[in-house]
């Protein structure tokens, strides 16, 4: 059985929780760095992580990693790897990359030099100066972080948070992977009410549900690698079989509410096209006046910040007045709350017991836990 390093980016802070997801699927040597979590797997894993994965961003197969100070050594580097045990004759290879702290710092170039080596070996190997790339796409990724060359390619295609049940949002969407991790963080996995009273589109609610029903956020989408012929379709059949024989049968209490009538009618259009209508519920609900008489549970919820849907002062108010129903709720709940509001602590009138530095995506924020964490 061949192996290979599979790689897996994430959002700054999520880490640990992709690392326990691969671990959950059974994947070897786990490693968690700064921004992205590797792993050893064989062919069959590319499929099984990109089904199940919820909080990671993509899943990329390794190819060669070498250190390269010269335009010669990464071409070298380049051309070195075997990219026809991938890339077919016809196949599509475009090339996206980035450079940080390298003497290698142009982007533009670095890119032309990779396409011109892996051109190069692939028109040695089929013996032809001309490539029609008129075939499945294999997108090639490169990094190179002082000095250090990470060649990839990218199985994924569009990023995993495309579950693919959003088709519309409420023109502040929070991504599907960062709202999956916001879930994850408290602890959440079905048995208890969960409650997201700006609910917006319904992501948070909607990835809650999968989560409780342990379904695979990915069986509703397409994967890049799916078109690929170093893996066959048997393995992509087998995965989804693997996730849906691990899923749940049980009743929830999932709720999302939100002051806007035209988010709820998105809210529950989604649900259906994420198949979660019958475990998720929304209604018009202002969340000033949010209360439950339930001993326990779980809020989650990602407000406006006043950099984007209100102006600050409304969204200062706004979170006194919801910091005010928060902690009239009884001592069993546990709440977590996204805001990149610089004193959101001071107009919510309670400090979190624990804080998360998170990115909601090039907006830095915390999220911020209140009861047991």
């Amino acid at each position: 059985m061949k192996y290979i390093k599979l790689e897996v980016p994430c959002l700054l802070g999520l880490e640990k929780l992709v690392a326990d997801e691969m671990k959950r699927l059974g994947l070897a040597e786990v490693r968690a760095e700064n921004g992205r979590v590797t792993c050893r797997g064989t062919l069959a894993d590319i499929p099984r992580l990109n089904i199940n994965l919820r909080c990671g961003a993509r899943v990329l197969a390794v190819l060669a990693e070498f250190p390269a100070t010269s335009f010669e050594e990464l071409f070298q580097g380049v051309k070195a790897v075997p990219w026809q045990d991938w890339i077919p004759k016809n196949g599509e290879f475009p090339v996206k990359g980035y450079s940080i702290n390298s003497q290698l710092h142009s982007v533009p170039a670095c890119q032309s030099i990779v396409k011109k080596a892996a051109s190069a070996k692939l028109g040695e190997v089929y013996g032809t100066e001309w490539l029609p790339e008129d075939g499945s796409r294999y997108q090639i990724r490169f990094s190179i972080m002082k000095d250090q060359v990470h060649v990839c390619l990218d199985t994924s295609g569009e990023g995993l948070y495309k579950r693919g049940y959003r088709a519309v949002n409420n023109g502040a969407p929070l991504r599907e992977t960062l709202a999956a991790a916001m879930v994850l963080l408290t602890g959440y996995r079905g048995l208890d009410p969960f409650c997201d009273p700006f609910c917006g589109s319904g992501t948070i609610p909607i990835e809650a549900a999968l989560i409780a029903k342990n379904r695979a956020p990915g069986l509703n989408r397409t994967f890049a690698a799916q078109k690929w012929a170093t893996l066959p379709q048997q393995s992509w059949m087998d995965a989804a079989d693997e996730a849906i024989s691990k899923e749940y049968d049980r009743v929830y209490d999932i709720w999302g509410g939100d002051i806007d009538p035209r988010s709820v009618e998105i809210a529950q259009a989604n649900a259906v096209k994420a198949d979660v209508e019958d475990t998720v519920r929304f209604e018009v609900y202002d969340a000033r006046r949010f209360y439950s008489t339930a001993p326990y549970g779980r809020l989650v919820t990602n407000p406006p910040y006043g950099e984007r849907l209100m102006e600050k002062d409304e969204v200062t108010e706004l979170y006194r007045a919801f910091g005010h129903t928060v902690r009239l709720l009884p001592e069993g709940w546990r709440t977590a709350i996204l805001s990149s509001h610089t004193e959101f602590e001071d107009a919510f009138g309670q400090r979190a017991k624990k804080k998360r530095k998170l990115y909601n995506g090039m907006i830095k924020c915390d999220l911020f836990m209140y009861g047991k964490v």
